[in-house]
């Protein structure tokens, strides 16, 4: 794994022996100071001092960081953590899961509040897929918990999530017709007249079978099944990666144009250029481990460049 000069290292990283001997001298420029809102502080939510030259320091990442005094009906769209006196609509403590004795979640802790777009992003094998299926109650951790709006994901939380899963799984003889049956008959909250427009929108025709459909049709259904539900939390895996560049953009903005902004949506991709724009906060998931989770505009603030341009530094094998 090479960290590019000027990209920090994931919080964690192995230091230098203390012992070791100093490197020999180099004629190359310095390497770039890392910030200090990469540091890690003495005690959580400890105040961070700003780079010089540097805007301040948003909340320093993969810590819980005290959340500013507000007053009002719905929290600010301001940080990812929930204001006070609002309860996190996906929270995870030191969550943990293995496979076979193989870590794919090591001790990840965050809280995702209400009205917010969240991507999970990082490399093959981060253990974004894992997440999310935990989330969603299709797995069980293997130490620490994740709570949809307080509570152990059940019954009572599936009620109110919406999830994609990665791949196609309705039969191949099913209609599109009967896919909208299905979700209108399994799903209280499923609005099947949205879900009509949005299909119509896409030019996905109600009466093909699914066998019929290419895969980015396919996953065009799915997703306007889930989206058409009036859930409060969106587990989105990997939502735009069977489909067309083309199509892309406007699947986003049926994405956003379509759900209620006091829910909350986390999706995975690896299309970070295609996401961004619509991501309020991000995770970046490096082999199990959380290295960071912040607004969207806290990379370009602190290097000036976008999530995409830095994922392709920082993460570059």
């Amino acid at each position: 794994m090479v960290y590019e000069q000027g990209y920090p290292p994931p919080l964690g990283a192995p230091a230098a022996p203390s012992g070791a001997p100093a490197p020999a001298p180099s004629s190359a420029p310095p390497a770039a100071p890392v910030p200090a809102a990469f540091a890690q502080p003495a005690a959580l939510g400890a105040p961070v001092a700003p780079t010089p030259g540097m805007p301040p320091a948003a909340p320093v990442p993969g810590f819980f960081q005290p959340a500013p005094a507000y007053a009002g009906t719905m929290p600010p769209p301001a940080a990812p953590y929930p204001a006070p006196g609002f309860l996190p609509v996906l929270e995870c403590r030191a969550l943990s899961k293995s496979y076979g004795g193989a870590p794919a979640l090591n001790q990840v802790t965050l809280a995702v509040p209400r009205g917010r777009v969240v991507g999970l992003l990082g490399p093959n094998g981060s253990g974004k897929t894992t997440l999310i299926k935990l989330a969603a109650g299709l797995l069980r951790p293997t130490a620490g918990e994740v709570l949809v709006e307080g509570a152990c994901p059940g019954p009572a939380t599936k009620a109110r999530v919406s999830y994609l899963p990665e791949r196609t799984y309705f039969s191949q003889g099913m209609k599109v017709t009967d896919c909208l049956a299905y979700f209108e008959d399994f799903y209280a909250d499923f609005d099947r007249a949205l879900a009509c427009d949005m299909l119509s929108r896409l030019a996905v025709p109600l009466t093909a079978h699914m066998g019929a459909l290419s895969k980015g049709t396919k996953e065009k259904v799915q997703l306007v099944l889930v989206m058409a539900r009036r859930a409060a939390l969106y587990l989105l895996d990997e939502p735009i990666g069977g489909v067309d560049p083309a199509t892309r953009d406007y699947i986003l903005d049926t994405i956003i144009s379509n759900y209620r902004r006091e829910a909350t949506i986390l999706l995975s991709t690896h299309l970070i250029a295609d996401v961004e724009r619509v991501l309020d906060d991000f995770v970046f998931l490096h082999y199990g481990t959380m290295v960071m989770h912040a607004p969207a505009a806290f990379v370009r603030q602190q290097y000036g460049m976008g999530l995409d341009d830095y994922f392709r530094g920082a993460f570059r094998c």
